[in-house]
């Protein structure tokens, strides 16, 4: 949730500059950051960014190319390209954010268990107050029944409590362990396992 850093760029409207005042509005680029930047359905986080001359108020992190674009106001002070900062992500908006994520994992094992491995993942959205999971289903519109089983399947993988374990693993062995990956998705030669418990999938995110 914190980390320190430098800042390596300012931008404004999409132009750089070398400081910004109190009161206004921009990005900064740091070399090194603690905060989640949106992607794989999962939003960015919020928080400060604290340094010697000031507080900038974080209130979207989003990718700008390989960089991560820390979106927000100077609340106090002032801010320059230079500058050692530290960055303090929200803790209770990363909770709910981990909390959804791992149910969205969860969800589509369940489903899985319920309807079978032909369930496919078709998108998702992960944020503070819900989850959403996209999937093309194997047998259409699922009765009220099949509805009451994955719920039930999911509340069952919940008090599992199972520890959540993570590897880094190169793709080919990743595959290998019978992760689920995102069809259609790219993914570099080393990608990140995620397992709790059977839900099994290639994951950059933040999880309970």
């Amino acid at each position: 949730l914190e980390a320190a850093g430098t800042v390596v760029s300012i931008l404004v409207d999409g132009a750089t500059v070398d400081v910004l005042e109190a009161g206004a509005r921009g990005q900064l680029i740091l070399d090194r950051t603690s905060f989640y930047a949106e992607k794989g359905g999962q939003i960015g986080d919020r928080g400060t960014i604290a340094g010697d001359d000031g507080s900038f108020e974080v209130a979207d992190t989003q990718y700008a190319g390989e960089a991560i674009a820390h979106i927000g106001r100077v609340v106090s002070g002032s801010f320059a390209v230079g500058a050692t900062v530290r960055t303090r992500v929200d803790p209770v908006w990363r909770e709910e954010i981990r909390r959804h994520h791992t149910s969205a994992h969860l969800l589509q094992r369940a489903l899985r268990d319920i309807l079978g491995d032909e369930v496919v993942q078709a998108g998702s959205w992960v944020g503070i107050d819900r989850m959403r999971f996209d999937f093309r289903s194997p047998v259409g519109a699922l009765s009220p029944q099949q509805k009451r089983s994955v719920t039930q399947r999911v509340n069952e993988l919940i008090r599992a409590d199972y520890h959540l374990e993570t590897q880094e693993l190169p793709i080919e062995q990743a595959q290998q362990s019978g992760a689920i990956s995102m069809a259609g998705e790219k993914y570099g030669e080393l990608v990140r396992v995620v397992k709790a418990g059977p839900a099994v999938e290639f994951c950059g995110g933040t999880h309970a």
